[in-house]
């Protein structure tokens, strides 16, 4: 018989909470209403994306606030604006790239705070709601539209936005797409499918067609892999909300390491920063806290987009 190795299990620290002073107290959003069950909430973290300097910019979704932590923990509110951002990713040094799922794809000036669209709506039709998004080395934008879909809805999409302006729909069946990744190489995309609990695997081919795509990991819990990251030697790191806790899968999809979180049971996203980007942090949105994890290799290259390097 065949028998996997039991993973390492390893707690992540906490590195900075929010401030009380920043928490939204008491406050209903139609948000949470929607996605949390109406449970009143002072904030819901998402979206980390590090910039040059070592800073780690965050989303509240519920209250549309783009906030900033230096190294040190300490928090500045960038921006505060009409929407629910969701992923980031840098657009350039100046810019950041947001799924919005109210308002699309917006960009935002991170001196002014300004918030202004990039990308509404594809042939006059408004997204189901964008979720998270990632570029590739030459320019590609892929983007997850999740809306409400899931295992009685399975009619999620991951776009395909190409430097040009070209929008190619790779997937129109998925049930709750979330976060995504490339592999090292570029020649795969890993998809989080959230309501059905696994991470999807979709070839890239050089002529933009996807190859034969598969379920690659199989969760559990009451909420399935939500944001993901990838490390320079190909293991994939998944944020799993409801377990409260992160696996980090090897070439064959098989859980090599586990990290938990101290405190609240909602990892939902995942970046590599600090030295030499060998730090994952995470977002803990429950209790609106980034947690840290030292990892033993740095997480793959980010990149932007091409004409605003």
């Amino acid at each position: 018989m065949f028998l996997l190795q039991q993973p390492i299990v390893r707690t992540a620290e906490i590195f900075s909470p929010m401030p009380d002073a920043f928490r939204k107290k008491d406050t209903a959003s139609v948000w949470a209403d929607a996605n949390r069950g109406g449970v009143r909430i002072d904030s819901f973290l998402e979206g980390p994306v590090f910039d040059n300097e070592g800073n780690l910019f965050v989303t509240d979704i519920p209250f549309g606030r783009i906030f900033r932590i230096d190294p040190q923990g300490q928090w500045t509110l960038i921006a505060e604006y009409d929407g629910e951002p969701n992923g980031m990713k840098f657009l350039s040094r100046s810019h950041l790239l947001i799924a919005d799922y109210r308002n699309g794809l917006v960009r935002l000036d991170i001196a002014t705070g300004k918030v202004e669209p990039f990308l509404e709506r594809r042939n006059t039709e408004r997204f189901k709601g964008i979720n998270d998004l990632v570029f590739d080395s030459t320019g590609n934008l892929y983007f997850t539209d999740q809306g409400q879909t899931g295992m009685s809805d399975p009619t999620g999409r991951v776009f395909r936005l190409s430097p040009s302006g070209r929008l190619d729909a790779l997937i129109t069946n998925g049930p709750s797409p979330n976060g995504l990744v490339l592999s090292p190489d570029e020649k795969v995309l890993y998809v989080a499918m959230t309501r059905a609990n696994s991470v999807w695997r979709i070839p890239l081919f050089a002529d933009g067609s996807v190859g034969k795509v598969g379920q690659f990991f199989t969760s559990y819990g009451p909420s399935g892999p939500d944001g993901l990251a990838m490390d320079a030697e190909g293991r994939l790191i998944v944020a799993n909300p409801g377990l409260g806790h992160a696996w980090v899968l090897n070439h064959r999809g098989e859980p090599v390491e586990v990290i938990r979180s101290p405190l609240g049971a909602s990892l939902t996203n995942v970046a590599f920063g600090g030295a030499n980007r060998t730090t994952a942090f995470f977002t803990e949105s429950v209790s609106g806290t980034v947690l840290r994890a030292d990892m033993s290799a740095p997480g793959c290259p980010i990149h932007r987009l091409k004409q605003a390097a």
